[in-house]
C-alpha cells in the first residue's frame, strides 16, 4: 500500500513524502496560521499582552501535536472550514447590526 495515497490535502500538496523537512514546516505553519485565524474570529477577546503570549505559545505547542496528525487526518481542511464559517457568521452579524442601526435611526 503506498502512503502517498492516504495523505490529507495540504501534506500531499506540501510534498511531505518527498521533501518531509519543509513539507512538515509549511504544514505546521499552515495549521498554526489557521488556528490563529479561527481564535481570533471566534474566540478572542482584549486580553493583556502576558496573557496573550501565554494563550499563543500554548495555541503553537498545540500546533505542532495537530501538524503530526494532520499527516494523514484532514485537520487543516477542517480549520479551512471552521475559518469560513466563522468568515460568514461575522460578516452576517455585521450586516444585522448594520440593518438594526438603520432601523433605530
Amino acid at each position: 500500500m503506498d502512503v502517498s495515497e492516504r495523505l490529507s490535502f495540504f501534506p500531499s500538496l506540501y510534498q511531505v513524502i518527498e521533501h518531509p523537512k519543509v513539507g512538515m514546516w509549511l504544514l505546521y505553519l499552515t495549521i498554526f496560521f489557521l488556528s490563529v485565524l479561527v481564535y481570533k474570529l471566534g474566540f478572542a477577546k482584549k486580553l493583556p499582552i502576558l496573557k496573550s503570549v501565554v494563550i499563543y505559545t500554548f495555541l503553537a505547542f498545540g500546533c505542532t501535536i495537530l501538524t503530526f496528525l494532520g499527516i494523514f487526518l484532514p485537520v487543516a481542511e477542517g480549520l479551512v472550514v471552521a475559518a469560513l464559517i466563522l468568515i460568514i457568521y461575522k460578516i452576517r452579524l455585521h450586516q444585522s447590526k448594520k440593518q438594526e442601526a438603520e432601523e433605530a435611526s
